[in-house]
């Protein structure tokens, strides 16, 4: 169970399910409702959600590694590294995570000619590692690589899957209405996916005020003070639910889905507003935990929405 910990295991059930669902929930039905066949085949697929899995658990078990003296502060009873599992062998299983997900990453980039993603699945482990040591310790920098970093992952989706299929069809399929469908609703789930991170960045930095300041962190809490963090915590989650809304009214597609109004009002916005509620009442920095965990399951109900939205496709 302390593996399972160290590697984050509920995050990465929710990386998984974001990329399942976003091929066959939405990209799919996209692709059958304008009758092409989709040319990503399963195996490279799995292998695409091997390699985001295996970068996301590389970061989360380097983070715990360079971690251990804050956590020791914030949450002795939470410390894994050091305690349950030796610091050489959390080492070994970054750099293991690490090289194997960068060499299922290049061979997908090899068999769907992205030249440029072999840049990117080099990329990433090298700035989890940089994150890991410096970049989480400076203001707002940290909290909005992790939010860069995970709106990357319903791209890499939708990228190769029109990257192979530009292999098939040459360079008109990305001009077709069915690619302009699939990168607009994935953007949307990428911009969802950004905020609700970097909210639940800033609620964490908050929680963990007390350790990081022992090692000379510069977060936002640190720098600007927790009413200060507490007021843009709000302001992200109140602009996140008005922008969902809005959406949902601009885009007619997604209100003749069946019970997508009750979705949204039940699973996003009386989370969304529970969640200021939250915020805005927690007197000390570990009340903050709760909001962390509403964030979480804002990002799982999120997730499950795209099932929903790809049913007006079919």
């Amino acid at each position: 169970m302390a593996y399972l910990k160290l590697i984050r295991y509920k995050n990465l059930t929710i990386i998984i399910l974001l990329q399942v669902l976003l091929r066959y929930g939405l990209i799919l039905p996209i692709l059958e409702k304008y009758n092409i066949t989709p040319a990503l085949s399963t195996l490279n697929f799995i292998l695409l959600v091997v390699t985001t899995v295996l970068l996301a658990a590389s970061g989360n078990v380097i983070n715990d590694y360079f971690d251990l003296r804050t956590d020791r502060i914030n949450r002795p009873e939470n410390v894994i590294v050091g305690k349950s599992v030796k610091r050489r062998v959390a080492l070994l299983l970054h750099v293991l995570f690490s090289f194997t997900g960068v060499f299922i990453g290049l061979y997908l980039a090899y068999i769907t000619r992205k030249e440029n993603y072999v840049f990117l699945f080099v990329f990433i482990p090298a700035i989890l590692w940089a994150y890991s040591t410096t970049l989480k310790k400076q203001f707002l920098i940290g909290n909005l690589t992790i939010a860069l970093l995970a709106a990357i992952v319903p791209y890499l989706v939708v990228s190769l899957e029109f990257a192979a299929l530009q292999r098939v069809h040459g360079r008109e399929i990305v001009n077709t209405t069915a690619c302009s469908l699939a990168w607009f609703w994935t953007t949307g789930f990428a911009f969802f996916a950004f905020i609700t991170n970097l909210t639940r960045e800033i609620i964490k930095d908050i929680q963990d005020i007390n350790g990081d300041k022992a090692v000379g962190c510069k977060t936002l809490p640190i720098e600007m003070g927790i009413p200060y963090s507490k007021a843009v915590v709000s302001i992200l989650s109140i602009g996140s639910l008005i922008a969902v809304w809005i959406i949902y009214f601009f885009v007619k597609e997604l209100k003749a889905i069946p019970y997508s109004t009750a979705y949204l009002i039940v699973f996003i916005t009386i989370p969304y507003l529970y969640l200021t509620y939250i915020t805005i009442t927690a007197k000390e920095p570990h009340d903050m935990k709760k909001a962390s965990n509403i964030c979480k399951w804002i990002m799982l109900f999120g997730v499950l929405f795209i099932a929903m939205a790809g049913y007006s496709f079919r």
